[in-house]
């Protein structure tokens, strides 16, 4: 027996239709959510990128007797990854219903549920609310969770302080309290030209990156062989490596360039900010000597994006709100990163329950089980009527 429709597909279909991957505007978008809470009577506060190309939003539904602090923050990205070079059975911008499933871009990750918002959303601004609900939706996620932090602080310029909050990443509507922390950091080493038969007329630019490279993979090491551990993630250690390296020009040469890209990502007893300091202080230092060996010679390091770990006790409020709505309550703690933990770290409270499997994400054929749509609405639903007076 096949699924029946969720209500909310329409909404889901609308909002998959726009193209919002990340090197893109979402502005289209943007602009069709706030027609709908204007129709409705809310004015959602709008705030922009660096860049001015993308824009976030935050927007609350007031209590019944008017009250706009307190209540429970839904959360979640408007933009999706590429589609270049996958291959796709159907348009990915143009979402199908097949054998039980909506398939498209963006479809599990993550616009059906900002689409079952979407759909529910006048039926939240009729209710008589106890609590105001408030919605936060985010640009630039997928890129490292760029547009997280304008997110959180608009929230808290607002002054609308949410006592919980939900972030609805496909999470096949578990409720995850915890995910490792996510960094990205590119270190560039700038050496002079020299033939290499004459080597001490130049400076080895590459030479001086395996000596970062080196240092780095045995920290890595350390952590896969001394910890800290966790043993409710997949991999329980803190894992990071070196995934980009380019350098050199030809066999003959002493190389004047060297780039690498590291990340890592880290369970909640490693300390992220000192992890990223031990590295910049490395490069600092070799900066120095490569420009003793030559004033035009030199070395820098910039962070690329640093997604906050999650850690919510399992006894926090947040997680028994999740399971009482239907949320599936775990254990389980996942090596992705979400915006979840910029929530924490605000003082938020929050864990991380939406439809959707993750494994569907970022894939070709992209899609959700139509069934996951239902329970996602039956989620929001049960949220609504606990909190209506």
């Amino acid at each position: 027996m096949r699924d029946a429709t969720p209500a909310s597909l329409d909404w889901i279909t609308r909002l998959c239709r726009i193209d919002t991957t990340s090197r893109e505007t979402n502005k289209l978008l943007v602009e069709l959510v706030s027609q709908e809470f204007r129709r409705l009577g809310v004015e959602p506060h709008l705030f922009d990128s660096p860049d001015g190309l993308k824009q976030g939003l935050v927007a609350t539904i007031p209590a019944a007797d008017g009250g706009t602090t307190g209540g429970i923050l839904l959360s979640g990205h408007t933009d999706v990854v590429p589609v270049d070079g996958q291959d796709w059975a159907s348009a990915p911008f143009e979402p199908e219903v097949r054998d039980g499933r909506f398939y498209g871009r963006g479809t599990a990750d993550m616009k059906g549920y900002l689409g079952v918002i979407m759909h529910l959303l006048p039926r939240m601004v009729e209710a008589e609310l106890a609590e105001p609900i408030h919605l936060a939706f985010s640009y630039d996620e997928e890129p490292g969770c760029l547009g997280a932090a304008d997110m959180v602080a608009a929230v808290e310029q607002l002054g609308i302080e949410p006592r919980a909050c939900f972030v609805g990443e496909p999470t096949s509507m578990r409720v995850i309290r915890a995910h490792k922390s996510s960094y990205a950091l590119r270190a560039v080493f700038t050496g002079v030209n020299a033939h290499s038969s004459l080597k001490p007329a130049g400076v080895n630019a590459i030479e001086y990156a395996g000596i970062l490279l080196a240092h780095w993979k045995k920290v890595t090491d350390g952590w896969q062989a001394d910890g800290p551990f966790d043993e409710a993630y997949p991999v329980t250690w803190s894992t990071g490596g070196v995934n980009e390296f380019h350098g050199g020009t030809a066999w003959n040469i002493v190389p004047s360039r060297a780039e690498m890209v590291l990340e890592f990502r880290s369970v909640a007893a490693v300390d992220d900010q000192a992890v990223v300091a031990d590295l910049e202080g490395l490069v600092a230092e070799l900066d120095q000597r490569m420009k003793q060996a030559n004033p035009a010679a030199g070395a820098q390091i910039e962070l690329l994006s640093g997604v906050a770990g999650l850690d919510t006790a399992p006894d926090e409020e947040v997680v028994d709100l999740a399971e009482k709505l239907g949320g599936q309550r775990c254990d389980d703690k996942v090596t992705y990163g979400t915006e979840a933990g910029f929530f924490q770290a605000a003082g938020i409270l929050t864990v991380v329950c939406g439809p959707g499997d993750i494994a569907q994400a970022h894939a070709a054929d992209e899609f959700i089980e139509l069934s996951q749509v239902t329970a996602c609405e039956r989620f929001m639903a049960s949220l609504l009527a606990e909190m209506t007076r």
